[in-house]
């Protein structure tokens, strides 16, 4: 990431303590991709000398991987980036999931659908609210439950690293919050364990960017304050393809930390001087943070010039 674009962050005008959070899916070990996220979202929270959380998001049992959530653990202690607090698995707040549907469902948003898959593959990609009438049956097997974005459907947002967004969730339609397996939807999920913890400001890669104003919609619709999000570029191998689990990327490896970090940070636009070929990660952290502190100072100071 160029550090023209690195420098497109603006200072946080923060009336909360400021709160960042990584939040990675069990269903493998990390992968480079995957710490150059998590390191963008640690040193922007240190940076603002705020907190940084680890959240495990385990709710799709059958793409998780056992002993995932402690090798994840592992792999961040090994790179220096330790979190704050005890670690939350959503696997463990499934009553607040329910309680959420619950408050969606009082406000007459939610409703049944039956569509099957062979029909929503034919809509390419936009639900045509065909199963609107259904009522909503919280308990119903078989069925998913959707939430409807007719009533509010625009999104607007500025992304700390990509500038102000919009959206239109009719281009879309409605989205599932409940699958037909009776599990919660990764958006629901992400909205309100967000609010929970009190999460700010979310730096993630920018292929969840099209998550955010589902997001966004469903913390307005359970009135909260959504945080303020930047979405990196993804990593990308030697043929272009992003880095992800679903492509093989390799795990990240303790013995090769410094490496890895030298990597993750140049990726970012901070390549590290070469008198630090060979330090080790918390080494490399700290002249990152000073750098990503610097970067701050520079953009504040222009930012209050120009008030």
């Amino acid at each position: 990431m160029p550090e023209a674009q690195l420098r497109t962050f603006r200072p946080a005008v923060v009336m909360r303590r400021y709160v960042g959070r990584f939040a990675p899916s069990p269903t493998g070990p990390l992968h480079l991709g995957s710490l150059a996220a998590a390191l963008a979202s640690y040193l922007d929270a240190r940076a603002h000398r705020g907190r940084w959380l680890l959240r495990i998001e385990d709710i799709d049992p059958p793409r998780e991987l056992p002993g995932a959530a402690e090798t994840i653990a592992r792999q961040l202690e090994a790179h220096g980036l330790l979190w704050d607090d005890a670690i939350i698995y959503q696997s463990q707040r499934l009553s607040y999931y329910e309680a959420a549907l619950q408050r969606l469902s009082a406000r007459g948003l939610l409703y049944s659908c039956t569509c099957n898959r062979k029909r929503l593959r034919e809509l390419n990609g936009r639900y045509d609210g065909r199963c609107r009438e259904r009522a909503a049956n919280p308990q119903g097997s078989g069925s998913a439950l959707r939430v409807r974005v007719d009533q509010d459907p625009e999104v607007h947002y500025r992304d700390l690293l990509r500038g102000p967004q919009q959206a239109d969730l009719r281009d879309t339609g409605d989205f599932v919050i409940r699958r037909r397996d009776q599990l919660i939807a990764y958006q629901l999920a992400v909205a309100v364990d967000d609010a929970a913890q009190g999460v700010t400001h979310v730096l993630r890669g920018a292929d969840l960017a099209d998550s955010t104003p589902r997001q966004i919609f469903l913390l307005r619709q359970l009135g909260e304050t959504p945080p303020r999000y930047g979405h990196i570029p993804v990593m990308v191998d030697a043929c272009g393809r992003k880095l992800s689990k679903q492509n093989q990327a390799p795990a990240l490896l303790a013995a090769e930390a410094t490496a890895n970090m030298h990597r993750a940070l140049t990726w970012l636009g901070l390549p590290p001087p070469g008198e630090l070929a060979d330090a080790p990660s918390a080494e490399l952290i700290c002249w990152g943070l000073e750098r990503w502190s610097e970067i701050l100072r520079d953009e504040t100071a222009t930012y209050n010039k120009n008030k």
